[in-house]
């Protein structure tokens, strides 16, 4: 299930994001620090342009999806997501919670917030997400060479189209 961010969830969000599991698939490598965390919450809770949800698993608040950059009239957005990579192990639902998380947030997408177009990124060396992106009909579309903690790193930019209201002939 997916809902709603609240303040409440800023504390373990923080902890989910900084797991070094999650860090090193991520953009931002670094370690975030509080004020830094709050401080994005602060631009990003009450930005028509962005949504935060949290991700539940069997009740248990499991993960984090972000959709930026939404263009209602465009019906497009970029996003992301992360897990609590250390509850989900403990609990040996990892694998299970990953495959899940992806998936509601690509129905989400594609039907709450009604979107056609998803955009996303993903780093070159992050074997796995790339086959099951590609598994979830997202396509790479370009790549480029960025410059991520002092080392160059290839990222992969991906996109999902929903087609489902483009008429059958």
């Amino acid at each position: 299930m997916l809902r709603p961010a609240t303040d409440d969830d800023l504390v373990p969000m923080r902890s989910w994001r900084n797991h070094p599991q999650v860090r090193e698939v991520s953009l931002t490598q670094h370690e975030i620090g509080e004020q830094e965390h709050r401080s994005w919450w602060e631009r990003t809770r009450d930005d028509p342009t962005r949504l935060v949800l949290v991700y539940e698993r069997h009740g248990i608040p499991s993960g984090v999806v972000t959709f930026f950059d939404i263009d209602h009239a465009a019906r497009s957005a970029w996003w992301g997501y992360y897990l609590d990579n250390a509850g989900l192990g403990e609990r040996g639902e990892l694998l299970p919670a990953w495959m899940e998380i992806q998936r509601q947030a690509v129905r989400h997408a594609f039907g709450d917030l009604g979107l056609r177009v998803l955009e996303g990124e993903v780093l070159e060396r992050n074997e796995a997400v790339r086959r099951f992106n590609r598994r979830n009909g997202f396509e790479e579309v370009s790549r480029d060479v960025r410059e991520i903690d002092g080392r160059e790193v290839a990222v992969w930019h991906v996109r999902a189209v929903d087609d489902s209201e483009r008429p059958t002939t």
